[in-house]
């Protein structure tokens, strides 16, 4: 199997990506794995490396096919995009909007080119975006624009538990309105594909939640289950999908993962499956688009204004997304 090649891009250069791609490469051979650089801009990069490590080197790139792999320097494709002055750390910016935007870009015209294996993004702001007029809710809108996913989801994993999410950023009320039948089962496909394809995981076997206390309690609590989720479980399972439920969300997380009763779990709104999530993983939590014709991971967190530049950062959780592209690439490869 040929050697992978992974790009990292920097995220938004006023808050923790800088940071936490610096002390990853400080503290761990990221070389061992894959031929590796960062997507991003000189200037933040070099501020971070001079706080956290004097043992560490940026070395820009012109070519992505001439990469270093000594363990003390970082490759970093400098887009030159900002100026000292264009972006102070810890706050929201145009400027920083704008280019945490281009680093993605260019990340996809790589991937989307087979030129590179895998994207790893640390984190953007969305208030940043916005600014700059690029409105966008995140990451994975972004990538699925400029991949033309059609069918795509976000996956929240940690080392014992993987979250689908059916709504995403909505707001409560709105829930119940976005559920569907032909939705919720094109999810299910998905998830059984890509847990397939991307994670190795023969036959997988899908857990859905129930959307109302006690998965409605057969009409008592709300019909959505017998509406929508029931007609939508037993269409998967006529495909061929170990799919099943809706069970109670505050009972199901406990017997998958104590239990491992079951691969992965569609929860039906953003809190309701990334709670579990967070609570069992929240320093090693990672992002992952599914539906993309190419592999994007990120860490489970987000700029982190409070502590930009303080040194506080963590890298477990973009570490942890590294090694799930990693492992991504592999199982595609084969």
């Amino acid at each position: 199997m040929k050697r992978l090649k992974v790009a990292i891009t920097m995220g938004d250069p006023a808050g923790v990506g800088p940071e936490i791609i610096v002390k990853m490469f400080a503290k761990h051979d990221i070389y061992k794995y894959a031929d590796v650089f960062v997507i991003g801009d000189l200037f933040p990069m070099l501020g971070a490396q001079r706080r956290i490590s004097k043992n560490m080197a940026i070395r820009p790139i012109k070519d992505i096919n001439s990469l270093s792999t000594d363990k003390n320097i970082i490759n970093l494709l400098d887009m030159r995009l900002l100026s000292p002055e264009e972006y102070s750390l810890g706050e929201a910016g145009k400027e920083s909007g704008k280019a945490s935007y281009e680093y993605i870009i260019k990340s996809i015209e790589l991937a989307m080119s087979k030129k590179i294996d895998a994207v790893v993004t640390a984190p953007i702001n969305k208030h940043s975006l916005h600014m700059a007029g690029i409105k966008f809710p995140g990451h994975t809108e972004i990538f699925a624009k400029y991949t033309k996913a059609k069918n795509y989801a976000m996956m929240l994993m940690g080392d014992k538990l993987k979250v689908i999410l059916a709504t995403i950023h909505t707001a409560i009320k709105n829930v119940p309105g976005e559920l569907t039948v032909k939705g919720i089962t094109s999810l299910l496909e998905l998830a059984d594909r890509s847990l397939s394809k991307d994670f190795g995981i023969k036959h997988p076997s899908i857990a859905v939640c129930g959307l109302n206390p006690h998965a409605g309690e057969e009409g008592a609590f709300g019909d959505e289950e017998a509406r929508i989720i029931i007609p939508a479980v037993k269409k998967a399972e006529a495909m061929g999908i170990k799919a099943d439920g809706p069970y109670p969300a505050d009972t199901l997380f406990n017997k998958v993962v104590n239990h491992k009763t079951h691969d992965a779990v569609l929860a039906m709104y953003h809190d309701q499956g990334l709670v579990a999530l967070k609570l069992l993983s929240f320093d090693t939590g990672v992002n992952v688009t599914l539906g993309l014709p190419i592999i994007r991971t990120s860490p489970d967190h987000g700029t982190a204004y409070d502590i930009a530049g303080t040194g506080k950062a963590v890298e477990k959780s973009i570490l942890a997304a590294f090694h799930t592209a990693i492992g991504m690439a592999k199982n595609r490869a084969r």
